[in-house]
């Protein structure tokens, strides 16, 4: 039986959400209201810290991988509890379907926490970034799986004159060639094909060493020990991304600090 491609399903959904969103709040409408918000917190900026490996930590309350990770779901508490942690950034998963996400995330998270907030989703089009910059996104995810050379050209332009950092996020040697070929500052390594789900840490050991020197690097999926981020500090890389391990803990807090070694 073949399996489920889960990216395809999550893309296709979300192409249907954008559709629904254009027509509740056109995309001339949308760009209208961008003017007058406050300035987005400078994201790589804050997780670029020499000598010490940067968090981001994630918010969401499920997953395609691991269904509903958090039944008591506290969007503000979990932001207070990272900001009280010390972490450098928040990730916030924005996308309704598989993750139980929302736009409104963002900004009751940016009014509980004063660090940069990352927005987690599916980017297709350039509608999004306009959308991620009104709802309160100080830094943007773009998946190079997702998007052709150009059309990540083209969004990264855009968050660029919006005030928005962009994550750009690889899986394999294939994807990173397109990332480094755009001079992306900031590139994430995600150990889960997101196709499959499974996770492989080996991806960030061979993907690594492609990288140049100077961009900011930010490894995703399956760092759950102190062990794990001590290798990655040790490997040279600037930030981790995570999330699971958090949201399934009691104690977010205590899993916060075992994890980091804080």
């Amino acid at each position: 039986m073949k399996k489920t491609d889960v990216l395809k399903e999550i893309v296709f959904k979300k192409k249907e959400k954008i559709l629904l969103a254009k027509q509740s709040l056109p995309e001339e409408d949308l760009k209208s209201k961008l003017e007058n918000l406050p300035p987005p917190r400078p994201f790589i900026e804050a997780i670029n810290k020499p000598r010490q490996i940067s968090l981001i930590a994630e918010i969401k309350r499920q997953s395609p991988s691991r269904g509903i990770m958090r039944q008591e779901f506290n969007l503000r508490e979990i932001a207070r509890i990272y900001q009280d942690c010390g972490v450098q950034a928040i990730s916030v998963l924005t996308e309704e379907d598989y993750f139980g996400g929302n736009l409104s995330y963002i900004n009751e998270v940016k009014n509980t926490a004063t660090v940069p907030v990352l927005r987690k989703d599916f980017i297709l089009e350039p509608y999004q970034v306009y959308e991620s910059r009104f709802y309160g996104a100080d830094a943007i995810l773009l998946i190079a799986d997702l998007l052709s050379k150009e059309k990540m050209e083209e969004l990264m332009r855009l968050a660029e004159s919006l005030g928005l950092d962009c994550l750009i996020e690889a899986g394999d040697e294939k994807e990173l060639k397109k990332v480094i070929s755009l001079k992306a500052a900031l590139i994430g390594i995600n150990n889960r094909d997101l196709h499959t789900l499974e996770v492989d840490p080996k991806t960030t050991e061979k993907l690594f060493l492609f990288i140049p020197k100077g961009s900011v690097v930010v490894i995703e999926s399956g760092i759950k020990t102190h062990q794990d981020v001590l290798f990655l500090k040790i490997l040279g890389v600037n930030a981790v991304l995570i999330g699971e391990a958090f949201m399934e803990a009691q104690d977010i807090r205590k899993k916060v600090e075992e994890v980091m070694g804080w």
